[in-house]
C-alpha cells in the first residue's frame, strides 16, 4: 500500500497553487492588458476544480487500481508543468514592471515599447502553450468518468486498529526511567497546573515509539489500581470529535454498547457514572483537537473526585498543549541494547539460545534500521522468527525495511502522514532530499520551502517566514521532525520517517547517490547529491535529462570545514540548460571565482547560495533574476563589490554578506523594502553612498546584522535615524569601526545606535570613545546571552555587565587602557545582588595594562554558573582571581606571567614554589574541573601536593618549561584524566612512566627537550591502565632514545605517531602486536636501525613513512608485509630511497586496496619507472610533491581508476604534464581532476 500513495496525497495542494495563480487579480489583469485569451483561463479553472474534487477518491482507488495510480502520476506532472508555465508568464509581467519602475520616464517608455513589441510577438506562443495545457488537463478530466472517480469521498481506508489495556510485561524492554517518572505523576495527589480538579498526563511521540505500551503499563500497575475507584480505556484514533469521544468513553466505563446519537444524553450519563469517583481514564491516540473541543468535555470529567487523572497519548504536541496540567512527557527512541533485546525476544522467544548467539552480530546491525523504534523492532523480530539462518538475516539486513513483506510499521507511520493538511504534505515530502541523520536547520529549510512555492500566506498579515515557521513547528509537533539539540535550532528526521518522506515523494524528489542512472528523469523536480572533494563531470552526465528540475542542492549545506571543487562544465554547460531551477546551491566550491552571464537565464530562480566560494564579483545580469528571494554570499572572502542595480531584485528577502570584503554597498539596496535579513550594512563615506539612516527603510529586519565602517558617520545624529530601538527582531548585532581612533563623537554614535532590548547577542569592535553609553549593561537587556567587547583602546572602565541576568558568554579582548576591574563591572552594589547569575563562559585576552581584579564583598560566589574561564595575554595581572567556582569545567591560562605573585611564595631546596603557589590556590574548590590548559607560565612550580581535581579529564601544558611534573605515585590519583599534552614543558622530565594514569586515552609529547625514555611497570594495574590508550603522539623530542623493551601492551591503540626524534633507534617491537592500530606515522628518524621486522599490523588504514636512518634491503621491506595490508587505504612515503626500492621490486609490493597515495621529497629521482602502480586498481588520488628532479611518469601509465592527480612543487614534471604540448600529457589526460601549481583543473 505504501508505495502506491504518491499521487493523491500531494496533488491537492499543487492543484490549489495553480488555481490561486490563475484566479489572482494580478494574473487576470495581465491577461486582459495583453489581450490574451482570458476565456481560456476560465476553462482551465473549471477543469482544475473538477479534477480536484475527485482526488480523495483517486487516492484510495490507486491502491488497488493501477490505471488510477497512473492517472494520478501523470496528472501530477501536468500540474507541475502548469506551475512552470504560469510562473514564466508572471515573471515576464514582473520584469516589465521592474524595468518601468527603475528607469527614467523616457527610458521607461522605450522599455514599454520594446517589451510590448517583443511580447506582442509572443502573444500567440503564450496562447498556444495555454491551449495545449488546457487540452492536457481536460484529457484528465474526461477520464474521471471512465475511471469511475467520485466527488466527496472520505478517507475511510485510513482507520487505525483499536487498542486495549491488555499488556504482557514480560516482553517489554527499557522504559524503566520513563515509567518511574510517569508513575510518580500518577500517584501524586497534585494534579499539576493550579486551578484544575482533574490531572492530565500527556505522552507525546511519533507513531510506534511506545506511547500506548507505557500507558498500558501505568494502567495495569497494582498501586495505580488501588488509588482509583474507576478505570476506563478509550481508543480514539481519529480526529477529535466531542460526540464520538464521549460515546467511546461511556462505552468503556459501562462496558456496554450505546446506540443513541444524542450528545446531551451521552454526556449526562457519563457525568453520572463519574460523579464523586476518583477515576483513571486513558484516551489513547488522540489526533487533532483544540482547546475549545477539550473544554467541552472537561466539565463532564470535573464531576469526578479530586485526584482523578486522564492519560493522553498523541503524536501531536499541540493536542497535549491544549489538554495538559502536568508537564508534557516526550517519549524518545529506545537505546540500541533495549532495542536488540526486544527484537531478539520476538525473533527467538525464550529458547533458541544457540541460534541467538550465532545471529546476534547480524541482529545488532539489523537493529540499527529500527533507529530505536520499538514497533519496528517487534515487526522485524516477528518477521525473522521463522528465518533462523544467517543467509535470511543477511537478506533482511541488506533490504530496505519498507520493502519487507507483512510488516505493520508502514500503516502506523503512514497514518501520521495521511492526516497532515495538504500544504504540509508537500513540505514534508520535500524534506526527503535530506539524507538520514542530517541536521535540519529550521531557518534554511523554511527558506527552501518558500523558494519552491510550498508556503502560502492567507489573508492574514503574517509574512511568508512566519507561516513557514508555523509549518515547521507543526511537523515537529506531529513528531515527523524531532529536535536534535536543546537550543531548538537543529532538528532531524527519524530514519523511518525519512524513509516515509522518500517513499511518498519518490517520483519527483531524488537523493542522487552512487552515480546511478536516473529513472524517469523528466519527472524529477527536486534533487540533492552528496558532494565529494572533487565533483568531476562524469557524476552529472545523467542530469541533462532533468528538464523540469527545480532544486539543485549539494549536501551537506554547511561544507565550511572542507574545500570542494566542481567541474566547470557543470557551471557553464549543464546549469544554463536547467531553465526551471528555483533553488541553486554552489556553496563551498572553491574553484568558483565567477559566474557566467547565462545565470541570468534562470529566471525562475528564488534561492541562490554562493557562500564559501571564491567569487570576486557578481555579473550584472544577476539583477534580472526578479524572483530571487534569497542570496547567500557568506564567507566569500574575495567578494569586493555588489552589482549597482541590485535594487531591481524586488523580491529579495534575505541577503547574507557576512565574511566578505565588501567596502561599499550600492545605495540602491535601500529600495529592497522586502528585506527580512541583511547580515551586513556598510556605511559609505561617499556623498551619494549608503548612509546609516537608510536602515530606517528596513523595518522588518531580523536575525543577524553587522553595521561596519561607523567611522564614516559625519553627523552622529544620523545614527538615530537608523531607529535601532524599533528593530525588535534583530537578535545578533555587531557595531564596528575600522580601527580604534580617539573620537568623542563616537560616543554619541554608539549612544544613538542603542538596540532593542530583545537583542540576544552584541559585539562592539574598535570603538574610539573613552566610556561606554549607559544602555550597555543596563538590566533592561534581559534577553542578552552573548556580549563581546573588542579593541576599544580608550575605555579605562568596563560597563556594568554583571546586571545582565541572562548573559551566558562574555568576551573582553584587547581593551588596553583598563588597569583595574572592580565594582563598576558588576553593577548594583546591594548586598543581596547576585552579579552574573547565568554567566557560563568568561574570556579576557590581550589586556596589557590590567593589574587588579577586585570583587564585591559579602557575596559567596560572583560567578555561580561559570563553566569556562579563560585568561590570556594579561602580563601585569597580579590581583585576586575568583574563588569558589562550583560549576567551572574548563580553565585556560596563557601568558599571565605575574599571576603567581599574589600568593605567598615559599621555595624548597630546589627553588620550586611549594604547595601554596598559583596552581594550588587555583585548584581550591574546583570540584567540577574537567579541562585545564596552561600556557606560557615561566616560573618554577610544582603540581599541588593534593593533586589536581579528581574530575580532570584533559590536561594541556605548553611553554611551561620549569613546571615540575608529578612523580609516578602522584599520577595514580588522576583517575579521570583521559588526555595529556606536554608541549615544550616540564624540561626536568627525562623518563615518563607509561601505565601510571589509570584511564588515559590520548598522550602527546611535543618538543620535550630532555625526554629520553618511556618506562612501564610490570605491575598488573599498570598494564591494565595501558588498555585504555587510543592515541600516542611523539614529535620533536631530540633526546628520546628508546621505548620499553616489553613493547607497548596497548590493545586499543588506534593512532601512533613518531617523528623528528633524532636519537630514536627503534619502535616498540613487535609493531604487529599493536593489533588495533589503524594509523601509523613514522617520519624523520635518522637513527632508526630496525623497523617492523615482524611485519606491520594488518589493521592499518593509514601509513605515513619516510626518512628512516637505516639501510633497508629488499628483504627488509618485504618483511613489512605491505601487500598484506588489506585494510590500508591511505599511504604517504617521504624520500627517494624507499620509493626507489619499491619501484625495483619484481612483484608489486603495495596493496591493491590503496585509495590515496602521496609521495614527496624524492631527491635525485628523475623518472617514475616500472609497473609498481599498475596493480593499484582502487587508487583514486595520487599526489606527487616537492620533487625538484622528477621529469616523467611511468611509461606504463597511471591506474585507470585515478580520479585526482595532484602535482605540487615539481617544476619539471608540471611543465611536462601541461595540456598545451607537455610530453607527459597523454598519460594524465584521462584523469577527471588535475591539480597543478595549486590550480584545480576539473
Amino acid at each position: 500500500m505504501a508505495a502506491a500513495i504518491v499521487g493523491g496525497s500531494l496533488l491537492s495542494a499543487s492543484v490549489q497553487v495553480v488555481l490561486d495563480k490563475i484566479i489572482s487579480n494580478e494574473f487576470l489583469d495581465f491577461f486582459r492588458r495583453r489581450k490574451l485569451n482570458v476565456s481560456l483561463v476560465g476553462k482551465m479553472k473549471m477543469t482544475l476544480l473538477s479534477v480536484q474534487a475527485v482526488l480523495n477518491d483517486a487516492e484510495e482507488k490507486q491502491i488497488t487500481n493501477p490505471a488510477v495510480k497512473e492517472w494520478l502520476n501523470e496528472l501530477t506532472q501536468a500540474v507541475f508543468d502548469a506551475e512552470d508555465l504560469l510562473d514564466e508568464i508572471n515573471t515576464e509581467a514582473l520584469g516589465c514592471k521592474v524595468k518601468a519602475r527603475y528607469q527614467s520616464p523616457s527610458c521607461s517608455a522605450k522599455v514599454r515599447n520594446v517589451f510590448s513589441s517583443r511580447f506582442g510577438r509572443s502573444y500567440g506562443v503564450i496562447n498556444s502553450k495555454m491551449q495545449t495545457l488546457f487540452e492536457r488537463l481536460e484529457h484528465f478530466a474526461q477520464q474521471i468518468h471512465i475511471l469511475q472517480l467520485k466527488e466527496g469521498v472520505s478517507n475511510s481506508v485510513w482507520q487505525g486498529m483499536p487498542t486495549s489495556s491488555v499488556v504482557d510485561e514480560s516482553v517489554i524492554y527499557g522504559r524503566d526511567d520513563e515509567r518511574k517518572k510517569l508513575r510518580e505523576y500518577l500517584l501524586s495527589e497534585d494534579v499539576g497546573a493550579s486551578g484544575n480538579k482533574i490531572g492530565v498526563i500527556s505522552i507525546v511521540g511519533m507513531g510506534g515509539i511506545g506511547k500506548t505500551t507505557i500507558a498500558k503499563l501505568l494502567y495495569n500497575d497494582d498501586e495505580v489500581k488501588d488509588k482509583f475507584d474507576l478505570k476506563a480505556w478509550a481508543c480514539v484514533s481519529k480526529d477529535f470529535d466531542v460526540f464520538r469521544v464521549t460515546k467511546t468513553v461511556l462505552e468503556s466505563v459501562t462496558s456496554k454498547t450505546t446506540n443513541t446519537d444524542n450528545l446531551n444524553t451521552l454526556q449526562v450519563e457519563l457525568q453520572q457514572r463519574l460523579w464523586r469517583k476518583r477515576f483513571l481514564l486513558v484516551l489513547d491516540d488522540i489526533r487533532g483537537t483544540s482547546y475549545v473541543d477539550w473544554a467541552n468535555l472537561k466539565d463532564i470529567f470535573n464531576a469526578g473526585e479530586m485526584g482523578s487523572t486522564i492519560i493522553v497519548t498523541t503524536r501531536d504536541e499541540n493536542v497535549a498543549k491544549a489538554m495538559q496540567t502536568f508537564p508534557i512527557f516526550h517519549l524518545t527512541s529506545l537505546d540500541s541494547e533495549d532495542c536488540w533485546s526486544l527484537l531478539a525476544e520476538h525473533a527467538f522467544g525464550a529458547n533458541n539460545s544457540s541460534e541467538r548467539s550465532n545471529l546476534e552480530g547480524i541482529g545488532r546491525e539489523i537493529v540499527k534500521k529500527c533507529d530505536g523504534l520499538p514497533l519496528a523492532a517487534v515487526a522485524l523480530g516477528g518477521l525473522l522468527r521463522t528465518k533462523l539462518s544467517k543467509n535470511d538475516w543477511n537478506k533482511v539486513l541488506r533490504s530496505n525495511i519498507w520493502d519487507l513483506p507483512n510488516l505493520n510499521v508502514q500503516p502506523a507511520l503512514l497514518l501520521s502522514y495521511h492526516f497532515l493538511p495538504a500544504t504540509l504534505k508537500r513540505c514534508f515530502a520535500y524534506c526527503s532530499i535530506f539524507p538520514k541523520n542530517s541536521a535540519l536547520e529550521k531557518e534554511m529549510v523554511v527558506r527552501l520551502w518558500i523558494a519552491e512555492g510550498l508556503v502560502h500566506v492567507s489573508k492574514s498579515k503574517k509574512i511568508l517566514e512566519e507561516v513557514g515557521d508555523e509549518y515547521f513547528d507543526e511537523l515537529v509537533s506531529r513528531s515527523l521532525i524531532r529536535r536534535r539539540s536543546m537550543d531548538g535550532k537543529s532538528f532531524e528526521m527519524h530514519d523511518l520517517i525519512n524513509d516515509l518522506a522518500a517513499m511518498v515523494s519518490s517520483a519527483y524528489c531524488i537523493r542522487y547517490e552512487d552515480q546511478k542512472a536516473l529513472e524517469n528523469p523528466k519527472k524529477v523536480r527536486h534533487l540533492s547529491y552528496n558532494r565529494s572533494w572533487y565533483d568531476y563531470f562524469n557524476k552529472f552526465n545523467s542530469f541533462y535529462g532533468l528538464e523540469g528540475l527545480r532544486t539543485f542542492l549539494p549536501l551537506p549545506l554547511n561544507g565550511w570545514s572542507f574545500d570542494y571543487y566542481l567541474s566547470n562544465k557543470v557551471i557553464y554547460d549543464l546549469l544554463p540548460k536547467l531553465k526551471q531551477l528555483r533553488v541553486l546551491s554552489l556553496s563551498h566550491y572553491k574553484n568558483i571565482s565567477e559566474l557566467p552571464d547565462s545565470i541570468g537565464g534562470l529566471k525562475h530562480l528564488r534561492h541562490l547560495d554562493l557562500s564559501g566560494t571564491n567569487i570576486k564579483r557578481l555579473p550584472s545580469v544577476i539583477c534580472k533574476l526578479y524572483n530571487l528571494q534569497t542570496l547567500l554570499l557568506s564567507d566569500c572572502k574575495f567578494l569586493t563589490e555588489l552589482p549597482e542595480e541590485i535594487g531591481m531584485l524586488v523580491n529579495l528577502r534575505h541577503l547574507d554578506i557576512s565574511g566578505t570584503q565588501l567596502q561599499e554597498i550600492p545605495a540602491q539596496i535601500a529600495r529592497l523594502e522586502n528585506l527580512q535579513t541583511l547580515s551586513g550594512f556598510v556605511v559609505s563615506r561617499q556623498q551619494n553612498g549608503l548612509k546609516v539612516g537608510e536602515l530606517q527603510k528596513f523595518p522588518n529586519l531580523q536575525g543577524k546584522l553587522c553595521i561596519s565602517k561607523l567611522q564614516n558617520i559625519v553627523d552622529p545624529c544620523d545614527a538615530s535615524q537608523a531607529n535601532m530601538k524599533k528593530k525588535e527582531q534583530i537578535e545578533d548585532l555587531s557595531l564596528e569601526w575600522d580601527s580604534c581612533t580617539a573620537q568623542e563623537s563616537q560616543h554619541l554614535v554608539l549612544e544613538h545606535l542603542q538596540p532593542s532590548t530583545n537583542l540576544k547577542k552584541l559585539t562592539i569592535k574598535f570603538y574610539g570613545g573613552t566610556w561606554f553609553p549607559n544602555w550597555l549593561g543596563n538590566s533592561s537587556f534581559a534577553n542578552m546571552v552573548y556580549l563581546c567587547i573588542r579593541s576599544c583602546h580608550y575605555c579605562s572602565l568596563l560597563p556594568p555587565v554583571g546586571q545582565l541576568h541572562n548573559l551566558k558568554e562574555l568576551i573582553i579582548f584587547d581593551i588596553i587602557s583598563v588597569k583595574t576591574i572592580g565594582p563598576e563591572f558588576y553593577g548594583c552594589c546591594s548586598p543581596s545582588f547576585q552579579p552574573f547569575p547565568s554567566l557560563e563562559t568568561l574570556s579576557f585576552g590581550e589586556m596589557p595594562a590590567w593589574e587588579e581584579w577586585n570583587f564585591m564583598g559579602g557575596i559567596a560566589t560572583h560567578f555561580p554558573r561559570l563553566s569556562h574561564l579563560s585568561l590570556s595575554d594579561c602580563p601585569k595581572l597580579k590581583g585576586n582571581l575568583p574563588s569558589n567556582l562550583p560549576s567551572l569545567t574548563k580553565l585556560h591560562l596563557s601568558s599571565c606571567s605575574l599571576l603567581e605573585s599574589q600568593f605567598s611564595v615559599e621555595l624548597d631546596n630546589r627553588n620550586i614554589i611549594n604547595a601554596s603557589n598559583l596552581f594550588s590556590e587555583l585548584m581550591l574548590g574546583l570540584n567540577s574541573l574537567e579541562q585545564l590548559h596552561i600556557e606560557g607560565i615561566p616560573s618554577r612550580t610544582a603540581f599541588p601536593r593534593d593533586g589536581l581535581p579528581e574530575t580532570l579529564r584533559v590536561l594541556f601544558l605548553k611553554n611551561c618549561e620549569n613546571f615540575e611534573f608529578p612523580n609516578h605515585e602522584s599520577l595514580r590519583s588522576y583517575t579521570a584524566l583521559e588526555s595529556l599534552t606536554i608541549w615544550n614543558s616540564c624540561c626536568s622530565l627525562t623518563s615518563f612512566p607509561l601505565g601510571s594514569l589509570p584511564v588515559l586515552k590520548w598522550l602527546y609529547f611535543i618538543e620535550c627537550k630532555n625526554l629520553k625514555s618511556f618506562s612501564i611497570s610490570e605491575e598488573e594495574d599498570a598494564l591494565q591502565c595501558l588498555t585504555f590508550l587510543q592515541g600516542f603522539y611523539i614529535l620533536e623530542c631530540p633526546e628520546l632514545e628508546s621505548f620499553p623493551h616489553l613493547g607497548l601492551p596497548t590493545p586499543k591503540l588506534r593512532r601512533f605517531w613518531v617523528s623528528y626524534c633524532n636519537k630514536l633507534n627503534s619502535l616498540p617491537e613487535p609493531v604487529n602486536a599493536l593489533v588495533g592500530l589503524q594509523e601509523l606515522t613514522v617520519l624523520n628518524l635518522p637513527s632508526m636501525q630496525f623497523f617492523a621486522n615482524e611485519g606491520l599490523p594488518i589493521s592499518l588504514r593509514t601509513l605515513r613513512i619516510g626518512n628512516l636512518g637505516g639501510i633497508f634491503s629488499n628483504a627488509d621491506i618485504i618483511k613489512w608485509g605491505l601487500d598484506h595490508l588489506t585494510c590500508l587505504s591511505e599511504l604517504e612515503i617521504e624520500g627517494g630511497y624507499l620509493v626507489n626500492m619499491i619501484m625495483k621490486m619484481e612483484v608489486p609490493l603495495l596493496p591493491s586496496t590503496l585509495i590515496s597515495l602521496h609521495i614527496y621529497h624524492l631527491d635525485g629521482i628523475r623518472h617514475l619507472d616500472g609497473k609498481w602502480l599498475q596493480n593499484l586498481t582502487s587508487l583514486e588520488c595520487l599526489k606527487i610533491s616537492s620533487c625538484d628532479s622528477l621529469e616523467s611518469l611511468p611509461q606504463e601509465g597511471l591506474p585507470s581508476s585515478l580520479s585526482v592527480l595532484t602535482i605540487g612543487s615539481c617544476p619539471l614534471l608540471e611543465a611536462s604534464c601541461r595540456s598545451n604540448g607537455g610530453k607527459e600529457w597523454p598519460k594524465v589526460a584521462h584523469i577527471p581532476c588535475i591539480i597543478m601549481d595549486k590550480k584545480v583543473i576539473i
